[in-house]
């Protein structure tokens, strides 16, 4: 099985305010985000921070299950690491979906999966004309280097850690934008 865990307890600082609930093209940031990784994995697990109440609403209707990250001002290895331990022992591979990136599509999810699936490897990550992006799939026998990430890093130092067991699956040209500014926003809505 496999688990995608949608990163979403941010703070949104540089942003100045919710921008998983800014609307593009008639839906939040964070439905875009979640429908696609629902359309590649088994299940989607929704990482946010105690007060979640918007982020519930602007999933409503969709087969999620949240995770509270009650650690939120330690960073997104701490949201990580709540995912990652929420996923169960049923779950083969966990995929990691950032919230903050609406436009990237569900076949880049499904091109991850698929070249995981077709075995021998423990990380899979996605590049876009060479440079590293999003989405990364990491194998169960990484779970623990996961669960013990702190700080706001994320699993890069996990991923470069043994090159031997990573693989890149080239995405396109174009890296989807992450919505970090209210700049990145409005580029994304042109």
């Amino acid at each position: 099985m496999i688990a995608a865990l949608l990163l979403a307890a941010g703070a949104s600082r540089r942003f100045g305010g919710p921008k998983l609930l800014q609307s593009v093209r008639g839906a939040s940031i964070v439905r875009w985000s979640a429908e696609a990784a629902l359309a590649a994995a088994d299940q989607l697990l929704v990482v946010v921070p105690p007060e979640h109440a918007e982020l519930r609403t602007a999933l409503d209707g969709l087969d999620v299950r949240f995770v509270v990250n009650e650690r939120t001002e330690d960073g997104m290895g701490s949201s990580l690491a709540c995912g990652v331990r929420a996923a169960g022992p049923n779950v083969d591979a966990a995929l990691v979906v950032l919230a903050d990136e609406p436009e990237l599509p569900a076949d880049s999810y499904r091109r991850v999966i698929r070249r995981y699936r077709d075995g021998g490897v423990q990380i899979v990550a996605a590049t876009y004309a060479g440079q590293r992006g999003h989405p990364v799939l990491f194998d169960c026998a990484v779970f623990p280097e996961l669960v013990a990430l702190t700080g706001d890093e994320g699993a890069r130092r996990v991923v470069d850690r043994d090159t031997g067991r990573l693989v890149f699956v080239e995405i396109g040209d174009q890296r989807p934008i992450d919505v970090d500014t209210r700049e990145d926003l409005a580029r994304l809505l042109r």
